[in-house]
């Protein structure tokens, strides 16, 4: 992990996500993705959820995802612990839910504190990208608005990510 004036950056290792396309409101995205790891998979295992909760209009990954703008569709992602393989993860019951592979890399990352509005996430993410664009760095996707705790923490000690895949950074 490296830091910056306004993000760092951090290189993340490949991990499995489950993740919901929708079209409209995140609120029924995140009841299926509760509901699979809450047990509604093939084992009605329960899983573990991790942090964080991410949601963007297209995520640079293996498999194709997100959201198109045109479709007025989004994509909501819990990532799974990391004892989990593609083999050995438990399938979800609904056919929306899905179990993809997301492809490790640099992110560079803003953190940001309150509601994780759309306003306070558009914000951050021209903060971090032209923060990115002074420093030279070139992105490879999507900005990622990346959520860490529940809707009933205060806004005041919520704690809110924007981030985008870049270039490996220059040594």
């Amino acid at each position: 992990m490296s830091k910056a004036e306004g993000y760092e950056i951090r290189l993340y290792e490949d991990r499995l996500a489950a993740q919901v396309r929708s079209k409209g409101s995140q609120n029924g995205s995140f009841r299926l993705l509760s509901q699979y790891i809450s047990g509604a998979n093939t084992s009605s295992e329960k899983v573990s959820m991790t942090v964080p909760v991410a949601q963007s209009e297209k995520f640079a990954m293996t498999v194709p995802v997100l959201q198109s703008t045109a479709e007025n569709t989004g994509f909501m992602q819990f990532f799974l612990p990391k004892e989990f393989t593609s083999e050995t993860a438990p399938q979800p019951t609904n056919p929306r839910v899905e179990i993809i592979s997301v492809e490790g890399g640099y992110y560079a990352v803003r953190s940001y504190r309150g509601s994780a509005t759309e306003s306070n996430f558009a914000r951050a993410r021209t903060e971090l990208l032209n923060a990115l664009n002074a420093d030279g760095h070139s992105v490879r996707g999507e900005v990622i608005r990346a959520t860490y705790n529940g809707p009933f923490t205060l806004p005041f000690m919520r704690r809110n990510e924007a981030m985008v895949r870049i270039d490996a950074p220059r040594n």
